[in-house]
């Protein structure tokens, strides 16, 4: 058996291992992520449902998410695990690239985290059905409601947990 043929199950495993790796570390973003929301929002008597019918509302609108019901708070667990399942996969194919990203975890996923926060507030949340906010935060407020969160439970998790279970990057040459 040559070379080649023998790398190939290897390969087929290290994809296997990755692929897993990355849809477990997305998990377990996403769910620190929510229940950190939902944690903060029970305080204020906001449901579960009544979040994840807010985030399938930027999918469907406010009026369609509450007349589905609950397939609307399905949708809105849907579309929140699929948004950090897409954050872990882009941080995982970056980390590939720019070897700092790997090197240096709790940097970069802070950094990382704030990317998701400027790309989430700015780009995504406007061009959704997502209802704007009538009232402000203070900054205190802002900073442990919207920041933090995505910082620590995206950001920093995504970066830390890549770094201790998913195989490193391919060595470069040249």
């Amino acid at each position: 058996m040559n070379a080649t043929n023998s790398a190939g199950p290897q390969t087929s495993a290290r994809q296997t291992h990755a692929l897993l790796t990355i849809v477990w570390i997305g998990l377990v973003a996403a769910t620190l992520d929510i229940g950190y929301n939902l944690i903060y929002n029970s305080f204020r008597s906001v449901t579960p449902a009544m979040v994840f019918r807010l985030i399938a509302s930027g999918l469907v609108g406010v009026t369609r998410a509450v007349q589905m019901g609950a397939a609307g708070v399905a949708l809105g667990v849907v579309i929140h695990y699929s948004i950090a399942m897409t954050w872990t996969v882009l941080f995982y194919a970056a980390s590939r690239k720019i070897a700092v990203l790997w090197r240096r975890p709790v940097i970069s996923g802070l950094l990382y985290g704030c990317v998701v926060f400027v790309v989430m507030n700015f780009v995504v949340l406007p061009l959704s059905n997502v209802p704007h906010l009538k009232r402000h935060f203070t900054l205190f407020a802002w900073f442990y409601v919207v920041f933090a969160p995505l910082l620590f439970c995206i950001g920093l998790t995504i970066s830390l947990l890549m770094k201790k279970f998913a195989p490193p990057p391919a060595a470069r040459h040249g």
